[in-house]
């Protein structure tokens, strides 16, 4: 709505079923970080696997806003 573009990068953590644990702000606008951290929380993964087995994981995420015409 207030037509903003941008890039938000957050560093969250994955858990061993794929889910996001946490999420931590690393940078980008401050009108685009609570949609970027709200979006990115929804999110599941497919699990990391060591060894065949499942571990949690830190992740970078970048979340890119753009405006289309």
């Amino acid at each position: 709505q207030a037509r903003i573009e941008g890039t938000v990068v957050l560093e969250a953590i994955i858990t061993k079923e794929g889910s996001v644990a946490s999420i931590k702000l690393i940078s980008g606008h401050p009108m685009l970080v609570q949609a970027a951290m709200e979006a990115a929380s929804q999110w599941v993964y497919e699990p990391t696997r060591l060894n065949n087995e499942p571990v949690s994981v830190i992740l970078s995420i970048t979340v890119n806003f753009r405006i289309h015409y």
